[in-house]
């Protein structure tokens, strides 16, 4: 017999699958949701426990819950993080800092991210893994104004979009990605243990807040034999454009 705690996470689940709760909105109260359920706030916070751990939703200390993310597979009509598509399909995320340091803002991080040229942005080379396996390559640039939230989280941290999170309240909201492929150099080939010259799919993104503020923007390098991805549309909603090469 299902017990009642996991039969309200199913609900909560289909619920902001449907997007009765969208991304970056707020869940009711726990009493709320007692009353609801006509359950004790206990059964509620275990249910909600299973959905913080899932990556759903968000958790900070005397804050409601805000959600993160929904379970459909990974697609390019949602914004979802690494970790949290990793625990959507039941896997393991990791994480690794190899290289962080501040720049004076290029020309193209300075477009990107709507700061002045020669603005102090942090730049980091992150390794990520499914499972302890090294699938992808981040390069990222965050804006000055986040950049030292992000110092303080530590290399090996498996989501930084959930600590940013927990620390500061950020909600990443919109993203737009520009994919292709490209070869491994050497550095690529090293660190995710594959020939020089080997195929990997690149995403480039630029991630912001409700408001519309750049928060970070990366050149992000996956493992082609490792992930896929797929772009669901219809007629009346297309996720996917294409374009020429730059």
């Amino acid at each position: 017999m299902t017990a009642r705690h996991e039969e309200i996470a199913e609900a909560l689940r289909r619920a902001i699958d449907h997007e009765e709760y969208t991304v970056g909105s707020r869940l009711p109260s726990e009493t709320d949701l007692a009353a609801q359920y006509a359950v004790s706030r206990g059964t509620v916070r275990q249910a909600v426990a299973s959905l913080t751990a899932e990556g759903l939703i968000g958790s900070r200390q005397g804050a409601r819950r805000v959600v993160l993310a929904s379970r459909r597979s990974q697609s390019f009509a949602e914004l979802r993080s690494f970790a949290q598509w990793a625990r959507a399909m039941g896997r393991e995320a990791t994480g690794h800092v190899v290289e962080q340091g501040y720049r004076p803002a290029t020309t193209e991080d300075a477009v990107r991210l709507q700061l002045p040229s020669g603005s102090r942005v942090l730049h980091v080379l992150r390794v990520r893994g499914l499972d302890g396996e090294p699938v992808l390559l981040e390069r990222t640039v965050y804006a000055d104004w986040i950049s030292p939230a992000v110092e303080d989280i530590e290399p090996d941290c498996p989501s930084v979009t959930q600590r940013l999170y927990e620390a500061t309240g950020l909600v990443f909201a919109y993203g737009e990605h520009l994919i292709d492929a490209v070869a491994a150099g050497a550095q690529d080939a090293e660190l995710l243990g594959i020939r020089r010259t080997g195929p990997l799919l690149r995403v480039r993104r630029v991630t912001t807040t409700h408001e519309g503020r750049p928060v970070e923007w990366s050149d992000d390098r996956y493992r082609s034999d490792a992930v896929s991805f797929s772009v669901h549309n219809s007629i009346g909603n297309n996720a996917l454009a294409r374009k020429t090469a730059e």
